[in-house]
């Protein structure tokens, strides 16, 4: 049998990422367990500077297992909720079962207490580790209609629509864009949705390469989009300082459409009609926890633009 490792000489530490060396050993530290590369961060800005990381260091200065906590402010049923978001919980197999991320979550969640959070927020497949802290699963939907106009022809949609110029990222004069527009978003919903969580955003949209940007002049916003099929809009988050209708998104986004779909709570997008729901299945729970034990009624989703 293989010698259990010998904890003891591990270094527990937190708010780390000022630490170039600390840095790379925690992004080391998800590329290996999750296979996601953050250091694109680098570039868009920098980590999240509310993000505070608490983790287990070797004595060579690897990153062995990690949970952050992060400001994550969300709108509720039209109110205000000052909420922290949990990421990047992570143990290197070799060191899993001897309670290092029990430990993790026991001081990241007094932290959060601590610094007054009224409510905490996850996704995980694992919802059973979360369950002795009070989180509770909020059962996530995605939202569809038939599209609000009649669809158009595509050589008509050509040449008579005003249509949205597509956004490069990694081009200097639209990261500016993207950036701008960000800090002046409204919620994308009243019901259920995030106010600011531009560094996820961004680094989704980096990573993402079916996440589609586009920039409506005329409608003052940017919308991320999933272009699964010509038949289909399927709308993924909304930039916007006012939120424009669905009418127009679909006009200038893909007119030719006959199916809407939603990743957000839609109770802003302007639709007489209304919309159906069916249950997302990603495999994927969005837990919370609350102070005073309330939660969100009604279905609620999780823009894939604000997944962390």
């Amino acid at each position: 049998m293989p010698r259990a490792a010998d904890t003891s000489r591990l270094v527990l530490r937190s708010d780390y990422f000022d630490d170039p060396r600390a840095w790379h050993a925690f992004c080391d530290l998800l590329k290996d367990i999750f296979g996601i590369d953050v250091t694109p961060l680098e570039g868009l800005g920098g980590p999240d500077p509310t993000c505070s990381p608490t983790g287990f260091f070797d004595q060579d200065g690897c990153c062995i297992a990690n949970l952050s906590a992060f400001s994550m402010p969300l709108m509720i049923a039209g109110r205000i909720v000052r909420a922290a978001g949990w990421q990047s919980g992570a143990v290197r197999p070799a060191w899993r079962g001897r309670g290092l991320f029990r430990q993790l979550m026991d001081i990241t969640f007094d932290r959060c207490r601590a610094a007054g959070y009224e409510a905490m927020v996850l996704t995980t497949r694992h919802p059973g580790l979360y369950e002795p802290y009070g989180f509770k699963t909020l059962p996530q939907a995605r939202f569809f209609c038939p599209t609000p106009s009649r669809p158009v022809s595509a050589r008509v949609a050509s040449t008579t629509v005003s249509r949205a110029r597509r956004l490069d990222i990694r081009d200097a004069s639209d990261l500016a864009l993207l950036r701008k527009a960000l800090a002046d978003r409204t919620p994308v919903s009243k019901n259920f949705a995030v106010l600011d969580q531009s560094h996820m955003f961004l680094l989704n949209a980096w990573l993402s390469p079916s996440v589609s940007l586009h920039w409506l002049e005329h409608a003052n916003c940017i919308v991320a989009t999933d272009v699964s099929s010509p038949d289909r809009l399927s709308l993924l988050d909304v930039i916007a300082s006012e939120m424009p209708t669905l009418s127009q998104l679909q006009a200038a986004l893909a007119p030719t459409a006959v199916e809407v779909d939603v990743h957000f709570p839609p109770d802003l997008l302007s639709i007489s009609d209304g919309f159906a729901t069916t249950a997302a299945d990603d495999g994927l729970a969005l837990m919370m926890w609350h102070r005073d034990g309330e939660f969100p009624a009604g279905p609620v989703r999780l823009s894939p633009m604000a997944d962390f």
